[in-house]
C-alpha cells in the first residue's frame, strides 16, 4: 500500500519495529508484556486511536509481525533492517508519497494517545516545521512529526543514526510531554526490571 498525502494533509502516524532488539539477551523488548499485551501490539493500539493510518516497519513475518495481526496497520518489511534505522526511514519514505510524517520509536512505553495528540496539534499550527516530543525540561526525545519537505529527504539517509541528519539545520519545536513519556525507552533486561520496578507495571 502506498499513501498519497498532500503536502499539508495531516501525517501518516509511522512505528520504527525493525531493529534487532541486540540488547536483550536473546529476548525481544517489542514483545515484552505490558498490561497483557506485547509492547508492539500496545504501540499500534495508541497510534490507531489518533484515528490516522498507521503504519508499522518490521522484518518479514515473525513474531512481530503477528504481533499486529487483526490490528488495521500497513506492515512494512524491512529486508535491509540490519542496516540500521535509516532503512526503516527509506522503507517509510517508499511508504508515504508526498505528506507529512509522525514517526514513534516502537520500545517507548510511556508514550500515550494524549502525547501523540499533542505532537500532532503541534504539527496542525506549524505544519512547514518539525516538532518533537520532549520532558518539561526540554530533552528532546519521541515522537517526532516531519513536514512533507523532510519526508522527501528520507531516501537520501544511510547507517544507523536515523533522521537525526535531516535535523542539524531545522529549528525543531519541541513539545512538553508529561514526567519522562518522550524519553523513555527500554533496550535491557535491566531497563525492563527497573522500569516495572518504578511504575508497578507488570506483564
Amino acid at each position: 500500500m502506498r499513501f498519497e498525502n498532500k503536502e499539508h494533509a495531516d501525517p501518516v502516524i509511522a512505528i520504527l519495529a525493525a531493529g534487532r532488539s541486540a540488547r536483550m539477551r536473546g529476548g525481544d523488548k517489542l514483545l515484552e508484556p505490558v498490561h497483557g499485551a506485547p509492547l508492539l501490539r500496545r504501540a499500534a493500539e495508541r497510534c490507531l486511536a489518533c484515528a490516522l493510518p498507521v503504519v508499522v516497519t518490521l522484518p518479514a513475518g515473525g513474531a512481530r509481525w503477528e504481533a499486529l495481526d487483526d490490528l488495521d496497520v500497513t506492515r512494512v518489511a524491512v529486508l535491509d533492517a540490519a542496516e540500521g534505522m535509516a532503512a526503516s526511514f527509506r522503507a517509510i519514505g517508499r511508504v508515504v508519497q508526498a505528506g507529512p510524517v509522525l514517526c514513534l520509536l516502537a520500545d517507548m512505553p510511556e508514550i500515550d494517545e494524549t502525547d501523540l495528540r499533542r505532537v500532532l496539534a503541534a504539527y496542525r499550527s506549524d505544519p512547514e516545521r518539525v516538532h518533537r516530543g520532549a520532558t518539561m525540561t526540554g530533552a528532546p526525545g519521541q515522537p517526532v512529526a516531519f513536514p512533507a519537505r523532510i519526508v522527501a529527504q528520507f531516501a537520501t539517509l544511510k547507517g544507523d543514526c536515523g533522521a537525526r541528519s535531516l535535523l542539524r539545520d531545522e529549528d525543531v519545536g519541541l513539545v512538553p510531554l508529561a514526567e519522562a513519556h518522550a524519553v523513555t525507552d527500554l533496550d535491557t533486561p535491566e531497563d525492563w526490571a527497573d522500569w516495572r520496578r518504578r511504575t508497578g507495571i507488570g506483564s
